[in-house]
């Protein structure tokens, strides 16, 4: 890909994730993005799926489209293929023809089945315990041309920022939601432990021992019994505020 070409793929990857609501929602845009940008150079219609790898084996995470997201999960079922080794080796890999590629027999036949006769798989280190990988599909084999392979390469690295970017957001957004639930189950327990003190004129420790039994007897978590005892009581639930 020419500087241009990058600069604009980046502006356009840029734009999806400040409209996405999710990663998921990004990573559709960007396979999308990525099965266009490869189709254009290819005598062929071309389906992109992203697989994403965060300290675990590696998962479908989005596609072009659900046939993309479907083929990818096959690979993913069977637990190795051209995408799965292009993630473990961080180096592209291609099957030039299902038919003839002694790799994967099985797959193989899979693909062929859903007339894919060729794929490619594009790893994107994101960082230290995450990696993605684009993975192309072709109905005709011998679809991935030099041509074809080095657009696909470039469009590869010219997202690889974004999406990196994409997962810190993520992850922040995750811890984030980690600490709002903390706090919220905080609260509830708080709020209930007030409540069994008033009626019970007992203090804040002995109110405590009363919760834990009952959600011991129960055999429900603590923060569940809290909160039911303070929708009981409010006809609402819990939450948390923060002044700015």
């Amino acid at each position: 890909m020419s500087s241009s070409a990058d600069n604009e793929s980046v502006h356009q990857l840029q734009e999806i994730l400040v409209g996405a609501e999710s990663i998921v929602g990004f990573l559709a845009g960007l396979s999308g993005m990525a099965a266009a940008a490869v189709s254009e150079a290819a005598d062929d219609r071309i389906e992109c799926a992203v697989t994403l790898k965060l300290k675990r084996r590696p998962a479908t995470a989005a596609g072009s489209s659900e046939r993309a997201v479907e083929l990818d999960h096959i690979e993913q079922s069977m637990g190795d293929g051209p995408c799965v080794k292009a993630l473990r080796e961080m180096s592209a890999v291609m099957i030039d023809d299902v038919a003839q590629d002694p790799r994967w027999p099985d797959y193989n036949r899979e693909l062929a089945e859903r007339n894919v006769h060729s794929t490619l798989g594009v790893p994107l280190e994101i960082s230290g315990d995450a990696s993605a990988a684009l993975n192309f599909f072709a109905t005709k084999p011998r679809a991935f041309t030099a041509d074809v392979y080095d657009k696909a390469v470039g469009f590869a690295a010219a997202a690889h920022n974004t999406l990196h970017l994409s997962v810190r957001i993520n992850n922040a957004q995750n811890r984030a939601d980690d600490l709002e639930a903390a706090l919220e189950s905080r609260t509830a327990i708080n709020l209930a432990c007030g409540v069994i003190m008033a009626q019970n004129r007992c203090s804040q420790a002995e109110a405590m021992e009363i919760l834990t039994k009952v959600s011991s007897n129960r055999n429900r978590k603590l923060r569940d019994v809290a909160r039911e005892l303070i929708e009981q009581l409010t006809g609402g639930g819990v939450q948390t505020h923060f002044d700015a």
